[in-house]
């Protein structure tokens, strides 16, 4: 940093950068407590602080030494705690329905993985004949990348790319991030207050954000306020909130430890494997719900689950939630949108409209309870990844009190399985400008075409009468169970 000086032997940067993270959710909160506009529209209060500080990390911060570096670490990092901090939290719900919700939540997020491979590959292969000749072959598999997968991901493939004659590829694929993060941020909004004009939400949910707290943010001072955890150890020994912050960094060191093992073994095994082992660490949030699963069924079964306090686990995913999204939205780097910029925009439109439409369709029909909650969670995450999933699910279910938020974690193990054949597929179309032979191209196509074919029979599988009830309607509405004097 340029702010040096000779005395100052350590370093400022991450502190800098998460004060000024801060700094911009205290504006924020104070904004949506006061400006009517944000509490219409219950724009989350970490969206409204990322767009703050997006000016001054691209015009301002260069200049004083002062970048958005830091802030890439800081999403990646707290994308897992996140993750592990709600996988050790006791599960919402243990109905015998919840295997089915699990395999659902994954089928859902499959559902845009295959359709927006599809749209992008189709979309490259269409510029390739027309305007951009020139055009590398895998630029449209930086759309899920960049939008299901999120910036870790899609920078580290488009770099990797670099050895195949694509230079700028972890720029594009940051910026394909960087606009799902805008299409899920105002499309989530949209859709939420569209769920709460067309009662898409119960009567009961829409009665709690009918209040001037959840409108403000902030509960009235004579309020009576809600207790936000519970404590389960004595502070003279270790205080509860730190005994909670240490196992949730005690099983991320652990999902570091199995994913270096993991990768380890794979790049003894050859070059193919070597690709997979790095692509993994673009997927480590998944490691870390894994380990977080294998720790808390392993506390469970030993009978030292009574000291875990899922009200508290709750704070930390929030915590980790409200940084993310902030630092993930204040880390787009402006300039680099410039290059490539118009069909990076089309193509990230085109994708941003199938969601708006294709997620609430599929998810009211695939899901049985909690069907609008389950929309905004997948919608955050086939757009701007697991982040502004949780940040749009937060605006209708404050305390995760929905089993929606733990299933996707769930899902989260299976999914990565399902994966597989996708992250393996990953460089296909990279061969393609290497070798010049378009055949490559089309088996990326065809891993796109198979992973959606599997996502319909899986759908009319799970949804069965309701798959095609209604179809030309966005938002099928669960069927009203008959009073008891209309089933005489």
């Amino acid at each position: 940093m340029l702010l040096y000086y000779p005395f100052m032997s350590f370093s400022w940067d991450f502190l800098i950068d998460l004060g000024l993270v801060s700094l911009g959710l205290l504006v924020a909160t104070s904004i949506r407590h006061r400006v009517r506009f944000f509490q219409r529209f219950l724009i989350p209060n970490a969206l409204t602080a990322g767009f703050i500080l997006l000016p001054f990390y691209n015009f301002v911060g260069p200049y004083i030494g002062i970048d958005s570096g830091n802030l890439g670490s800081l999403v990646y990092h707290l994308l897992s705690l996140s993750f592990i901090s709600m996988t050790l939290r006791a599960n919402a719900s243990s109905d015998k329905t919840g295997n089915g919700r699990i395999f659902a939540t994954s089928v859902s997020i499959l559902w845009q993985w295959g359709i927006q491979a599809i749209v992008g590959l189709l979309f490259t292969y269409f510029l390739m004949k027309t305007f951009m000749p020139d055009l590398f072959p895998g630029f449209g598999l930086l759309l899920p990348l960049g939008f299901v997968q999120g910036p870790g991901q899609a920078f580290a493939i488009g770099e990797g790319w670099a050895r195949f004659g694509f230079e700028g590829g972890g720029s594009i694929g940051l910026t394909f991030a960087a606009l799902g993060f805008i299409v899920a941020s105002f499309g989530g909004v949209f859709l939420i207050n569209i769920g709460i004009r067309r009662k898409w939400l119960t009567e009961d949910f829409l009665k709690g954000l009918d209040t001037s707290a959840v409108k403000s943010g902030i509960y009235p001072s004579r309020k009576r306020r809600p207790v936000a955890a519970e404590m389960t150890t004595e502070s003279e020994a270790i205080d509860s909130f730190t005994f909670h912050i240490a196992l949730v960094f005690g099983v991320y060191l652990l999902a570091y430890l199995l994913l270096l093992g993991i990768t380890t073994g794979l790049t003894a095994l050859g070059p193919l494997f070597a690709d997979l082992a790095v692509n993994l660490w673009g997927i480590s949030f998944i490691f870390s719900a894994l380990t977080g699963i294998l720790v808390r069924t392993v506390m469970h079964r030993t009978g030292l689950d009574f000291a875990v306090d899922s009200r508290t686990l709750t704070r930390i995913s929030g915590l980790s939630v409200d940084l993310m999204v902030t630092s993930a939205i204040a880390a787009i780097a402006i300039p680099v949108v410039q290059r490539y910029i118009v069909p990076i925009t089309i193509l990230a439109g085109i994708a941003g409209v199938l969601a708006l439409v294709l997620v609430p369709w599929f998810c009211s029909r695939i899901f049985t309870d909690h069907q609008f909650h389950r929309t905004m969670m997948i919608f955050g995450v086939s757009t701007g990844t697991l982040p502004t999933g949780l940040a749009l699910l937060r605006v209708i279910d404050p305390e995760f009190e929905t089993p929606v938020a733990s299933d996707y974690m769930y899902a989260s193990g299976l999914t990565f399985v399902f994966a597989i054949p996708f992250i393996l597929a990953i460089n296909l179309p990279a061969y393609a400008a290497t070798t010049g032979d378009m055949l490559y191209f089309w088996l990326a196509m065809a891993v796109g075409a198979g992973y959606t074919l599997f996502v319909l029979v899986a759908f009319f599988f799970i949804a069965r009468k309701r798959s095609l009830r209604n179809k030309s309607q966005v938002w099928l509405f669960p069927e009203r169970a008959p009073a008891a004097n209309e089933s005489r």
